[in-house]
């Protein structure tokens, strides 16, 4: 099977050793579980990143044990603590607001997903306050299922030992403390204005209750249509802590749509609004969140990747801050 160059280089930036070990037994993995499945018709997406991904057809089980049959998805990524994470997530998610877990091999990193038809990606969507209100709808439909009285008794019975595979927030904002270390107790190519900024109201941020499992990279290629059941998200990370931040992948996204700077503006004020009216949330800290995660994000990917479109955005929400204060 040939791979895209792209795909090879990530996984080797990201995962370094493992990440060569991986590639190495990928095919031998891709046929493993294939016939563990019943599985054929193997056929990769074209955006492959992070993880092999693939549409399959699966073939009814004999025994009748398996859980759906047809058009399917096969996922098999480096064995991590976010790929564990994420199988937790699926399954105390059980299909609720989220795509539905058919079958999974943590120790492997493999797992098989209904496959979602149509498939639309909210990216796809011309209207952003169209887009934006659908990413509400789901989001709270993902927090609604979490709620002990919505959970099927044998989800329910899970729940104790998946909670301890959910990442914490925390853990994710800890990597910044890395940041002056590594620029010899500056902040290198991040404005020093806007890094001690999120170094200020992080704190605060994080001392907020409304604490929940939230999906940690929710953005508009991470929410697909289904024909069936609307509008669901996929890929979610597992991720505890307040649950502000899963605004922020969402505010940075469609990935480089940034463009005059003034457009951007707009669009990020009218979310605002939406954010405001349909969660309640204040103005500020909506704008905090953002500007957190377009930094933790900027960090995440220098200097190997995009790094610099986050950081713009981080400017843009920045600057917002900066005129909600009335400061200069």
């Amino acid at each position: 099977m040939n791979l895209p160059t792209s795909f090879i280089k990530t996984i080797r930036i990201t995962f370094q050793e493992d990440g060569e070990k991986f590639l190495a037994v990928l095919p031998a993995l891709i046929d493993e579980f294939s016939e563990r499945w019943g599985l054929t018709d193997i056929r990769p997406v074209t955006n492959l990143s992070f993880n092999f991904v693939a549409f399959a057809k699966r073939e009814p089980s004999p025994s009748g044990r398996g859980q759906g049959e047809g058009e399917v998805i096969l996922k098999i990524g480096v064995p991590h603590r976010e790929l564990a994470s994420e199988i937790a997530a699926l399954k105390l998610f059980n299909g609720n607001g989220a795509c539905q877990l058919l079958e999974s091999d943590e120790e492997r990193g493999a797992f098989l997903l209904e496959r979602l038809t149509p498939g639309t990606m909210l990216a796809e969507l011309a209207d952003d306050d169209e887009r934006t209100h659908i990413a509400v709808d789901v989001m709270q439909r993902l927090w609604k299922t979490l709620e002990s009285g919505n959970l099927l008794p044998d989800v329910l019975e899970q729940a104790p030992a998946l909670q301890s595979k959910f990442i914490q927030l925390s853990d994710w904002f800890d990597e910044l403390k890395t940041v002056r270390p590594h620029f010899n107790g500056g902040t290198g190519p991040f404005p020093k204005e806007i890094f001690e900024r999120v170094e200020s109201f992080l704190p605060e941020l994080f001392a907020g209750k409304d604490v929940k499992l939230i999906h940690g990279d929710f953005h508009h290629f991470n929410i697909l249509k289904s024909e069936e059941r609307g509008w669901l998200a996929i890929d979610p990370k597992g991720v505890v802590g307040p649950a502000g931040y899963e605004i922020g992948p969402l505010m940075i996204n469609p990935w480089n749509s940034f463009s005059d700077g003034i457009n951007f503006q707009i669009k990020t004020e009218r979310r605002i609004d939406i954010f405001r009216e349909r969660l309640g949330w204040e103005r500020e800290r909506i704008i905090e969140w953002a500007t957190a995660h377009s930094v933790l994000s900027a960090w995440w990917d220098y200097p190997n990747l995009d790094w610099n479109y986050s950081l713009n955005c981080a400017k843009v929400f920045s600057e917002l801050i900066k005129n909600s204060r009335g400061l200069a």
